[in-house]
């Protein structure tokens, strides 16, 4: 049996009254969103991006999509959760693409936008729909930190994706050992994971949702580990080297990451140390995640182990972040972040130590919230005797 990653229609369903409930309490008539993650959220129509605007207009009663003509038989075709679908001819068009939409709903009212909408775009709507009030609203937002059963299978198996991915970046290395063949670069590697994962998905899935980076991640090894958000290079793997794998990719437009940092032989004891450590906060910090504690706690729970060992020196980054739509998105799982974790929330938890000029060291996983505290969604191993790559 495959996973297929469209969601019911009740599902949208559900996700329309909860947000009509939220724009009553907040004294709005309708909401309009154009960031194509929102957009696919709220109906289920998903779209390559590009400067012709797709937007998802909803109020008490309806549910309106606006696409461009080249995109409305893509839109019917995959189902969209709408009660119409309007289209305009081109951009940028004789008029403003909106007037499209000003047409079918209306131009009065006080309606809600998304903290995402850029200026430039607010100074249209305001030009074409004179008689609007409107308010930047976080609504849908507030809603998309909570993530539905529905959703939580889709992270569940790009998680799952996540840990395919690693193995087959192992397997590859191994592979090279055992031949006595050179190792890969970090680009051919990287190359490697990404169709390997791309394969296991279109062998396992049905309906695929293809969204930007439906597989990848970061590959680098040796001192290029310490770069944090490194990009994978020419740079050939050595024996003794500590390489980091940083997976993953999106289910239904849901993301997961699976992350490891690995030892080509057996780890110096300088290695060991920065291991070790982050180790240990990673297990700290993900123990830490349960309902009812802040992402500030959380945080400093983690990144205390680090600072505790006398590394701190090393730290780049925050313990994590939300996870959704995006790869990266509220809540985030730092100093900053007062809000409080709740069940359905899903986390990276990912503290790293990043030594320049040697390496760096950072382990992930994805981290659903659970009722009674977490669940960790990546399984790979992640002690120190499984991410051992016997040369």
């Amino acid at each position: 049996m495959t996973l297929s990653h469209r969601l019911p229609r009740s599902f949208y369903d559900q996700l329309h009254a909860r947000l009509r409930d939220r724009l009553h309490q907040s004294g709005l008539d309708a909401i309009l969103v154009d960031d194509w993650r929102d957009v696919a959220y709220l109906c289920g129509f998903f779209h390559h991006p590009n400067e012709r605007p797709g937007a998802v207009w909803i109020s008490g009663d309806r549910v309106v999509l606006l696409v461009p003509e080249l995109e409305r038989e893509h839109a019917l075709a995959q189902g969209a959760a709408v009660d119409e679908v309007v289209a305009f001819a081109e951009f940028p068009g004789r008029e403003s693409p909106f007037q499209v939409l000003a047409r079918t709903v209306g131009t009065h009212g006080r309606w809600g936008h998304s903290p995402t909408l850029s200026t430039g775009r607010l100074a249209e709507l305001q030009e074409v729909f004179d008689g609007v009030t409107w308010t930047m609203s976080g609504v849908v937002d507030a809603l998309r930190l909570i993530k539905q059963p529905e959703e939580v299978v889709l992270h569940r198996a790009a998680a799952q994706l996540g840990d395919v991915m690693l193995t087959a970046g192992r397997s590859l290395i191994e592979a090279a050992l055992e031949e006595d063949d050179p190792l890969p670069t970090e680009s051919q590697l990287a190359d490697h994971v990404v169709r390997e994962g791309a394969r296991w998905m279109y062998s396992t899935h049905d309906d695929i949702v293809v969204v930007p980076m439906l597989t990848g991640g970061l590959v680098y090894a040796g001192e290029n580990t310490a770069f944090p958000h490194g990009l994978p290079s020419k740079t050939r793997l050595e024996k003794g080297d500590t390489v980091i794998l940083s997976l993953g990719g999106a289910v239904g437009g849901r993301y997961a990451e699976s992350e490891r940092t690995f030892f080509i032989g057996e780890p110096s004891t300088e290695q060991l140390r920065y291991f070790t450590t982050d180790h240990r906060a990673q297990e700290v910090g993900t123990q830490a995640i349960r309902p009812g504690v802040s992402c500030r706690e959380v945080n400093e729970q983690c990144l205390d182990v680090i600072r505790d060992a006398g590394l701190a020196e090393f730290i780049r980054h925050r313990q994590g972040h939300g996870i959704g739509l995006n790869f990266h998105e509220a809540p985030w799982l730092e100093d900053g972040d007062t809000t409080e974790i709740q069940p359905g929330m899903v986390l990276s938890s990912e503290p790293g130590i990043y030594v320049p000029g040697h390496a760096g060291y950072r382990i992930s996983d994805t981290v659903l919230v659970t009722e009674d505290g977490h669940e960790r969604l990546t399984t790979y191993p992640r002690d120190l005797d499984d991410i051992i790559i016997a040369a």
